[in-house]
């Protein structure tokens, strides 16, 4: 009788010791079944369990029709889920494994967009700033990879954007430059921010913030008691800026 008790006992016990999990039941998928539910996960906005399963098609199946592709949205997950790093780690092995993939185009446009994301940090989502008041060395990654992709692939379909996202930047860095600059002018560092100005002038001389940089410079080498180089530039900028000869009278 007492072995006849036991029984049920026994039998629950079994049943939970060999209940499956989840990461049972993904080892028992297909790699179409794996991809399509981390495609789900992703569309979704479930990075997390989509960078799981994505990772765990890529492990189960390293050959398989799905890998690569894999490997690809697993980067775009990380870059969603905030993960920049692990994002950037990831298609750059996605370029080094697959030199030839049809897709390696959008590699670079996800770094390049990745690397400009990751300036806006948590200081910025509490007072945000403009890129250009931000650390540049993310933008200046950003611009990089997004001249990779243009160089390499200048008739992909992310090309137009990239070349609009590098004048954008490019701007965006000179524009740093002068405020660097204008820190340096109110702290009476006036040969720093003529420095300063004149990289922005050698090396942004298309952009907006070329005319400012001249201002700097005139204000600099006013202050600095060098008044010939002062009005000499300051002719220089009204010829390039007539309407600041307006606004002075």
């Amino acid at each position: 009788m007492r072995w006849l008790c036991l029984i049920p006992l026994l039998t629950i016990l079994f049943t939970f010791g060999c209940s499956t999990t989840p990461e049972d039941e993904l080892d028992a998928l297909p790699a179409d079944e794996l991809y399509r539910r981390a495609k789900t996960a992703l569309d979704s906005g479930d990075y997390e369990t989509a960078i799981n399963t994505f990772e765990k098609l890529e492990v189960r199946f390293p050959f398989g029709k799905y890998a690569q592709q894999a490997q690809l949205e697993i980067a775009y997950a990380y870059y969603k889920f905030d993960e920049p790093d692990s994002s950037i780690a990831t298609a750059d092995r996605f370029i080094s494994n697959n030199p030839g993939n049809p897709h390696l185009d959008y590699a670079y446009y996800l770094k390049g967009l990745v690397n400009y994301s990751r300036g806006a940090n948590l200081v910025d989502r509490v007072a945000p700033r403009k890129p250009s008041e931000r650390d540049t060395r993310a933008l200046r990654d950003s611009f990089n990879d997004f001249t990779q992709l243009v160089k390499k692939f200048p008739d992909s379909r992310y090309a137009a954007d990239a070349r609009e996202r590098l004048v954008f930047l490019h701007n965006q860095l000179a524009r740093y430059e002068i405020n660097v600059a204008d820190y340096y002018m109110k702290r009476g560092a006036y040969v720093a921010a003529a420095n300063r100005a004149k990289y922005v002038i050698e090396n942004y001389q298309r952009t907006p913030a070329a005319q400012d940089a001249l201002q700097v410079l005139v204000q600099a080498y006013t202050k600095m008691g060098m008044n010939d180089l002062a009005d000499d530039l300051q002719r220089v900028l009204d010829l390039n800026r007539p309407a600041s000869r307006d606004m002075d009278r």
